[in-house]
């Protein structure tokens, strides 16, 4: 809204209105006014092969998360293939924004170190040597964030759904109903409540904030997905039952400009019954704090303990209203598509995931325009 425009709204508002002075009138102009658009389109996936960066690069893609450099077993990541990535993505003028650290989301039993989650030491002390290694690499690289995960469980869906009016279109489904009925055992973690879920995080962040302090590296912990109730195959998530409270106190954990969030909008919104209203004060909380490193823009029909992941354009949620809370925080990272439909035919994961790109990239232009950028 444009000064004068801001102040013919006070003039023709109530009778009873306050008359403000022309110094309260320039600040609420410049208060009304949309901010600067400072976040790009990105993405996570097919990782630094001439086939996808030129993939990239044709849908207008120049921000990625490069997967990670190749494991040296014992000590951590390669240097010297962290670079040759560096140098892969430059050819296309494409940034190397993220790595993916190696605390993934494909649960304990799959996990490269699992005693950091599994809370065993010594074990896991080595297992965090390596983490600090893998720290250094990225600084070392120009790669300013890495992405992790905090679980146990993997993410957990009990299905897919088809639907016919996305030319059958298959949705990944979860229904917390239909897991009690699958009757899934324990995990080799056994029960660990919610507590012990945070005590073997700050032990690992204790011990590797220092490292990315040292070298500009942020780590961005993604939401645990899905958000579950209380004691689900013995395992209480970090945020759950309530997301907003976990997010909350993982937030305010420490401190430090290095400690924030893989923000997945779709998976906070999992936990969420109203997730078109509801996410938006989680957006200003977090976004106020400057902890959203990293946006994950996926959209869901449904919400707590019940849903599927469907296209940008078809969930609950208004996204143009997401990027807008998003400008408005000062969000100056990727957003990007991770999860997206799926279908038989050939080639339908790239095309599910160009399509969710010029969708990404056409919020961005409607917010920037509004911002007048």
């Amino acid at each position: 809204m444009k000064r004068n425009q801001f102040v013919k709204v006070l003039a023709t508002g109530s009778v009873g209105a306050t008359v403000l002075s022309e110094s309260e009138l320039q600040a609420a102009a410049i208060k009304a006014e949309p901010k600067k658009v400072l976040m790009k389109v990105g993405c996570q996936s097919g990782g630094t092969s001439v086939e996808n960066l030129e993939f990239k690069a044709r849908h207008g893609v120049y921000n990625i998360d490069g997967g990670a450099p190749k494991i040296i077993e014992g000590k951590g990541w390669d240097l010297d293939d962290s670079m040759r990535k560096r140098e892969a993505c430059e050819k296309y003028g494409i940034s190397l924004d993220a790595y993916h650290w190696p605390l993934a989301s494909s649960g304990i039993d799959k996990a490269i170190f699992p005693n950091v989650m599994l809370g065993k030491s010594p074990q896991r002390d080595r297992e965090i040597e390596q983490l600090q290694q893998m720290i250094m690499v990225a600084g070392k690289t120009g790669v300013p964030l890495l992405n992790y995960n905090t679980t146990i469980l993997p993410v957990l869906r009990t299905g897919r759904t088809t639907d016919p009016k996305r030319g059958n279109a298959s949705y990944s489904t979860w229904n917390y109903e239909e897991a009690l009925k699958q009757n899934h055992p324990k995990t080799i973690a056994g029960d660990v409540n919610i507590d012990m879920m945070f005590e073997r995080i700050t032990y690992l962040l204790d011990r590797c904030l220092p490292v990315a302090k040292e070298y500009k590296v942020k780590l961005g912990n993604h939401i645990a997905d899905p958000p579950t109730p209380v004691g689900y195959r013995g395992i209480t998530r970090w945020n759950s039952p309530d997301v907003f409270a976990g997010i909350k106190r993982f937030a305010q954990l420490y401190d430090s400009p290095w400690h924030g969030f893989n923000f997945c909008i779709g998976s906070i919104a999992e936990g969420l019954k109203d997730p078109k209203t509801e996410i938006l004060p989680i957006i200003k909380w977090v976004g106020d704090r400057k902890q959203i490193f990293n946006i994950h823009l996926r959209n869901i029909k449904g919400g707590w303990n019940n849903f599927q992941e469907v296209y940008p354009d078809n969930g609950d949620m208004n996204f143009l209203q997401c990027v807008r809370a998003l400008r408005d925080v000062g969000f100056d990272g990727m957003v990007m598509p991770d999860h997206v439909p799926h279908h038989e035919a050939p080639g339908s994961t790239n095309e599910a995931f160009a399509f969710s790109y010029g969708y990404i990239k056409g919020l961005i232009q409607a917010a920037s325009d509004e911002a007048g950028a």
